[in-house]
């Protein structure tokens, strides 16, 4: 006869995270800067946004500015793209040294990530090092219960405006990207779902 498996008790709570996939588009950013300042439902969002890529002419000083300012007015967290500002999973290199180089160059310029998710979803053992290393709240794992070190992505902005108004689990991390920012219907639809969910899960802590 199998042990049995002790339940784990989970505070009901919940997190929102933005994908900051272009941050120097000045269309999306403006909107997520209307949006994070908003605070929909009550809840600080996360910036999750890679460094800018040179190679791609992406400029360094408009990026630290916007990433002062999203961090002024909530948690950053790190969102590496390994390959390209529009491919995000690697193709190739050392992925796990590419997570601790731009950690290390975010910091040098005075910006302190606490989270990190891998671009495109990626991770592997050696990222997962990096990021217990550098101490990051890794939020790469999709579904799940929050553990040390980890706050899983449980909800996409289709899945949390489908959901919101039933069954929810006790933590839930709802997260979208900057583009979707764009698109006044998928907007409106997350700023309601974001009021719903606010009147229905606490901000986590």
């Amino acid at each position: 006869m199998r042990d049995s498996v002790p339940s784990v008790s989970v505070e009901p709570a919940a997190v929102v995270s933005c994908h900051l996939e272009q941050p120097l588009d000045d269309a999306s950013w403006a909107r997520f800067d209307v949006l994070q300042r908003r605070r929909p439902g009550g809840f600080d969002v996360i910036a999750l946004i890679r460094p800018p890529d040179p190679a791609h002419g992406e400029a360094e000083e408009p990026w630290l500015e916007r990433a002062r300012a999203a961090a002024a007015r909530a948690p950053l967290g790190l969102h590496t793209h390994w390959t390209s500002p529009t491919h995000a999973r690697p193709t190739g290199g050392d992925p796990a040294a590419r997570v601790r180089a731009e950690a290390a160059w975010m910091r040098e310029r005075g910006l302190d990530p606490a989270f990190f998710c891998g671009g495109g979803w990626y991770t592997d053992d050696a990222v997962r090092a990096a990021v217990h290393e550098l101490g990051l709240v890794d939020c790469t794992p999709r579904g799940g219960s929050p553990s040390p070190g980890i706050l899983p992505t449980t909800h996409s902005l289709g899945q949390l405006a489908r959901g919101v108004l039933g069954p929810l689990p006790p933590y839930v991390h709802a997260y979208f990207h900057d583009y979707d920012l764009l698109d006044a219907t998928r907007r409106t639809a997350l700023v309601a779902s974001l009021a719903v969910l606010g009147r229905r899960r606490p901000p986590a802590r």
